[in-house]
């Protein structure tokens, strides 16, 4: 195992448990107790975690896993979800995508679509995520609009007022969400507050919204509303969700794709 996935795979196991013990995660990981403790030390050098004796705890009271360290859960659903989202996207739309893992993969698989090799432009993308924007702005066939902001260290989401201006003034012809939390009754929801109010904006300017989001978030609530669940048109998720979740968002008019 690479010092990347073990990082990645210490962090999950610290955000799911809240704390963890040196030979404990040597055995989860078949490691030895002494790469534990040197990615302990290394990851407290970069303030990922609180190194105690004998293990670690996750640093501060209130924890988000950042980005980068997200990428391996889930990572085969998400990119069958973002296959199939890139699918429902026709050339020439403007297409708004907010920050994420599962909207990251989007990204890349409209990057890969032969029929988007060419146009001028073949899409338009509209993002307040850094990472997004970096990995397309080497397509000449994309245009890319950045929108204003602060931000974020944890998404690379840029949040705040420096925004509105932006998205005040387009019009998009699909806005693709990704989510901490979808419900039928609570709606699309983030758990910051700010990244919220970007994404909600998005959809306000977008003529049909999808969500894409694996199967363990549906049903589930978070901190922020983004938008109610009639404002969405179609969520993307993987087969392992159940037949009421999708029957219920069914009832409640949001087309559901399943792959």
């Amino acid at each position: 195992m690479s010092r990347d996935a073990r990082w990645q795979a210490l962090l999950e196991l610290l955000v799911e448990r809240g704390r963890l013990d040196v030979e404990e995660a040597a055995a989860e990981l078949a490691v030895s107790a002494a790469t534990i403790r040197r990615d302990f030390d290394q990851l407290a050098e970069q303030q990922m975690l609180v190194r105690t004796r004998g293990g670690a705890v996750v640093h501060g009271v209130s924890y988000e896993l950042p980005l980068r360290y997200k990428t391996a859960r889930h990572a085969s659903e998400k990119q069958r979800i973002a296959t199939a989202v890139a699918d429902l996207v026709t050339p020439g739309e403007a297409v708004g995508l907010t920050g994420g893992t599962t909207t990251t993969e989007v990204a890349r698989a409209l990057a890969v679509r032969s029929d988007l090799a060419t146009g001028s432009p073949s899409l338009t993308i509209v993002t307040n995520a850094l990472n997004i924007a970096n990995e397309l702005a080497v397509r000449p066939q994309f245009k890319i609009v950045l929108t204003g902001g602060v931000a974020r260290p944890q998404s690379y989401e840029l949040v705040g007022p420096l925004a509105d201006g932006v998205l005040g003034q387009i019009t998009l012809d699909v806005a693709v969400l990704g989510v901490v939390a979808f419900d039928v009754r609570h709606g699309a929801a983030a758990t910051d507050e700010a990244e919220a109010a970007i994404n909600r904006l998005l959809c306000e300017r977008a003529e049909r919204v999808i969500v894409a989001a694996d199967s363990s978030k549906l049903g589930q609530r978070a901190f922020a509303r983004i938008c109610a669940t009639e404002s969405v048109n179609t969520l993307v998720t993987d087969a392992a969700v159940s037949g009421d979740v999708v029957g219920r968002f069914e009832e409640a008019g949001v087309r559901v794709v399943t792959v």
